[in-house]
């Protein structure tokens, strides 16, 4: 059965970098957008980025453009997300999950869903 899994998550400083995978397991991702969202204690789950099928097409939350980067190797079946500039309000769990062919702005419409992967900003 199809499965995304998340990594690359951990403690990092303010300012400082970390890199999120999210592997596919059990299908290809040709086809398919991945989206990253995130959930921090107490809040709603919010998309942070977005990247269509072919890697043409990225959108990113406000909050973090500028900051981060999403990218995608079919090859590797993989989904990237780097992080630069953390601050401590990027702080959560991030999830990954799949869409056929193109993003959408609603997380409703993204299926599987990874277990997520703790990030932590903090000095």
């Amino acid at each position: 059965q199809p499965q995304l899994v998340e990594s690359g998550g951990g403690l990092v400083q303010p300012g400082g970098s970390l890199r999120l995978s999210c592997a596919a397991s059990g299908f290809s991702l040709y086809g398919y957008a991945i989206g990253w969202f995130r959930q921090a204690p107490g809040k709603e789950r919010e998309g942070v980025s977005c990247i269509s099928f072919t890697g043409g097409s990225t959108s990113y939350a406000d909050s973090v453009k500028g900051r981060f980067t999403i990218s995608r190797d079919n090859a590797k079946n993989t989904v990237y997300l780097q992080m630069n500039s953390m601050k401590p309000e990027d702080t959560a769990v991030y999830y990954c999950a799949r869409r056929d062919y193109f993003c959408s702005a609603y997380d409703k419409d993204f299926f599987p869903w990874g277990q997520g992967t703790q990030v932590t900003v903090s000095s």
